[in-house]
């Protein structure tokens, strides 16, 4: 699997706080081992999302991503709280 990251998903995680920085990072390393991992919750987006799928990093913090051709290529398109991102 390769990882990319978009410039909103760069500019969002560098707002974070270091102790959510270090979460993130693990969450990551976690979804590249098995992006099916049941603690991550990966699920796809409905509505203007539709198309894109999302990952838990804590309770509120999701990662929105896209994977292209059955996870070969995931590019991380924004972090947030779920209130920020949906």
């Amino acid at each position: 699997m390769q990882i990319r990251f978009h410039k909103i998903f760069a500019r969002s995680f560098k707002k974070l706080p270091s102790d959510l920085k270090k979460k993130t990072i693990s969450s990551i390393k976690k979804f590249a081992e098995n992006p099916h991992d049941p603690k991550l919750r990966n699920h796809p987006l409905k509505g203007k999302l539709q198309g894109k799928r999302s990952f838990n990093v804590t309770g509120d913090l999701r990662i929105i991503f896209e994977e292209i051709d059955d996870y070969v290529l995931v590019i991380m398109l924004d972090i947030g709280t779920h209130s920020r991102l949906y």
